[in-house]
């Protein structure tokens, strides 16, 4: 009786079962690593989108004159400082402009704890977005009325263990720990915002004449010896700001964009810059993201590994199999029979944990989701896979299919070298 081709699918699942605990085990890691490979996927591409999300609906940036990553650096992530300020005149300028629809101006230098300190106004809270246009909500308290009060994010209330209506003393320049601190003028916390996964969360925001009200005594960055001046004595003085650090702007149409950045980026008075949040984000992007190439290469290797361990499983049961090869031939298989079977049960395994590896990686979605963006700020979202997930799935079936034709062309070399009988 002659074995026919199409009947090698069914002797393979027949063989699987009867090696049921291996071919699991092989299968789970195969899973685990196809869970990793699709994981590593959408946390780098949910890395992505949470990083051009850090700031949405803002048309322009505005600072002194500087470099598009150092401006968005300092004024959306916190970190340098700005080669110069601009001019409180600079600032009433722009806005009066009739392409403006909003604008919010902003104020660094000093920092609490390591966490840096902007003075801004309440209309930051309005118009600040992010992710997609979501707003700015608080978990606690609502933003500064008073001068001295305080809107810290929830970072800096989780590191610091701080409530509404805990004190805060704001320190003189951007060191973790520093000896030169605003304590005479100690602010109160009025209001704390919600997990946004963006650098609000380590942020203390206070008002813009808080900021001048704190530096009134002081110049080029110290006290000034005997001219202090109380908390109550500074609420009676003119605390309109000289100059701001960088200031977001809204515009009524977004047609108006580049024609107000180029009168801004060419305005006479000083020199300024002004850009695009989104063109910006994706140059830092370019400069950062190589990280996700490093993921993917790592993932891949680990999947390279699982495939690895099946063809060595498969190659160390051939032995045993021997007899069973010896009288799938005495029925009449051909030895190219014995060679799709042990290359089909190769793809078949593989396959299987490509499956399993898919659905485990969606349960842990649905389950770890919230958790990860509550944490981290990580937005994953859950929808089918891409037409590179896709890809990536199909190139591991087909990887392992051919990864089982070397203990297959093993196996046919032995069929033909024992015939109907086993040789020892």
């Amino acid at each position: 009786m002659s074995v026919h081709r199409h009947i090698v699918p069914r002797l393979a699942m027949q063989s699987l079962r009867n090696r049921a605990l291996t071919a699991f085990l092989t299968v789970l890691a195969i899973a685990f690593s196809v869970m990793l490979l699709l994981g590593v996927e959408k946390v780098r591409t949910g890395a992505r989108q949470s990083f051009a999300d850090t700031i949405s609906g803002t048309d322009l940036i505005v600072g002194a004159r500087s470099g598009s990553i150092q401006l968005l650096l300092y004024s959306i992530f916190r970190i340098g400082n700005a080669t110069n300020n601009v001019t409180w005149k600079s600032y009433e300028d722009i806005a009066k402009r009739p392409e403006v629809a909003w604008i919010v101006p902003m104020s660094l230098g000093d920092s609490h704890h390591g966490f840096r300190v902007l003075g801004t106004t309440p209309d930051y809270f309005e118009h600040y977005k992010y992710r997609h246009g979501q707003g700015l909500t608080f978990a606690g308290g609502g933003p500064f009325k008073d001068l001295f009060d305080a809107v810290i994010g929830a970072d800096v209330a989780k590191a610091l263990g701080y409530k509404v209506g805990d004190p805060i003393i704001v320190a003189h320049g951007l060191g973790s720990v520093s000896f030169v601190e605003h304590a005479d003028k100690p602010f109160r916390v009025s209001g704390i915002l919600a997990k946004t996964g963006t650098p609000v969360d380590r942020t203390v925001h206070v008002s813009l004449e808080a900021i001048e009200a704190i530096h009134v005594d002081w110049q080029n960055g110290m006290p000034q010896p005997g001219q202090s001046v109380s908390a109550d004595d500074v609420r009676k003085m003119d605390l309109r700001p000289k100059a701001i650090t960088a200031a977001l702007v809204g515009l009524k149409s977004k047609l108006a964009t580049f024609k107000l950045q180029r009168a801004i980026n060419g305005y006479s008075e000083e020199p300024l810059s002004a850009i695009m949040p989104g063109a910006a984000l994706q140059e830092l992007w370019g400069l950062v993201g190589t990280a996700e190439t490093a993921l993917s290469v790592v993932s891949a290797m680990v999947v390279a590994t699982a495939l690895l361990g099946m063809v060595t499983m498969i190659l160390t049961t051939l032995n045993e199999r021997r007899r069973e090869m010896a009288i799938l031939r005495s029925v009449g298989a051909r030895p190219t029979t014995v060679l799709g079977l042990l290359a089909t049960e190769a793809g078949l395994l593989t396959l299987a944990g490509v499956v399993l590896g898919v659905a485990m990686l969606y349960g842990a979605l649905l389950v770890l989701r919230p958790w990860v963006d509550a944490t981290y700020g990580l937005n994953l979202d859950i929808n089918a896979p891409t037409a590179r997930e896709w890809i990536m799935l199909g190139g591991i079936v087909v990887a392992g299919f051919l990864a089982g034709l070397l203990p297959a062309m093993r196996a046919y070399r032995l069929s033909l070298a024992d015939g109907m009988t086993v040789r020892t």
